[in-house]
């Protein structure tokens, strides 16, 4: 049987929830605009139209659940987190190295070194590469990533290229490409790894459902990484350009 709130606890919660919906549409520009992206390229990679996603912005419609799937998909993002208040998130996210769990996908072990979702643009995480891993599968997504080889020794392949590091050595390179880690030495390679949208995204093309990750973000847990597909040629001139699961 459902039991139904009082009337006037009802009451007290609808200023509650209006403030969520009238988030939605500032947390949606703000997630665009981060990633340096126009109304017509949001619109081009979900599927939506411009003028429902203008709209959306600033507050003359509210999302469907369809709608704020795609969008939360899209970003990276979880779908509470479209909704929540500015004023919600907290100014430093602390994750205690006792509540740090060790995930693996796809030949990797890795341990993610923050839970902030949206509040921040970057995502860190511990990687362990081992010499065990198995595969060629190159990946590529919006965004770019630096890492930091801690021990062990890695080659960096990415686009055709093959990058030859020692522990100290660092790497910054978009994510775009297709890229592979791969632990070249006698132990495992440990790497911190930080990934980030990128703020200008430049010349290079990739839908998101050519997207292929090799971890996956935290925030989508329930999204599989594709299959890797060709890495597409830079677009003609003439033609509208597209912008826009790890390693």
């Amino acid at each position: 049987m459902t039991t139904l709130l009082p009337e006037s606890q009802n009451k007290e919660l609808e200023p509650e929830i209006q403030s969520q919906l009238n988030s939605f549409g500032s947390q949606l520009r703000d997630l665009r605009l981060r990633r340096g992206w126009t109304l017509e390229e949001l619109a081009c990679r979900s599927g939506l139209s411009k003028a429902f996603l203008s709209r959306l912005e600033s507050g003359g419609r509210q999302a469907s659940i369809s709608a704020a799937l795609t969008l939360a998909k899209i970003f990276d993002v979880s779908l509470a987190s479209l909704f929540e208040s500015p004023m919600a998130k907290e100014p430093c996210a602390v994750v205690r190295a006792a509540n740090l769990v060790m995930k693996s996908m796809n030949g990797l072990r890795y341990t993610p070194l923050s839970h902030a979702g949206s509040s921040f643009n970057l995502q860190p995480i511990k990687v362990t590469v081992p010499t065990s891993r198995q595969g060629d599968e190159h990946y590529h997504h919006a965004g770019e990533e630096w890492i930091y080889l801690l021990s062990g020794a890695l080659t960096l392949s990415i686009s055709g290229h093959r990058y030859d590091l020692s522990p100290g050595d660092a790497a910054h390179f978009d994510s775009r490409l297709p890229h592979r880690l791969i632990s070249t030495g006698k132990q495992d390679a440990e790497v911190l790894l930080v990934a980030s949208s990128m703020a200008d995204p430049g010349p290079i093309a990739l839908p998101s459902v050519r997207e292929s990750r090799a971890i996956m973000p935290m925030r989508l847990q329930n999204f599989r990484p594709l299959h890797p597909a060709p890495f597409p040629s830079r677009p003609r001139q003439s033609q509208p350009r597209i912008s826009k699961t790890k390693r």
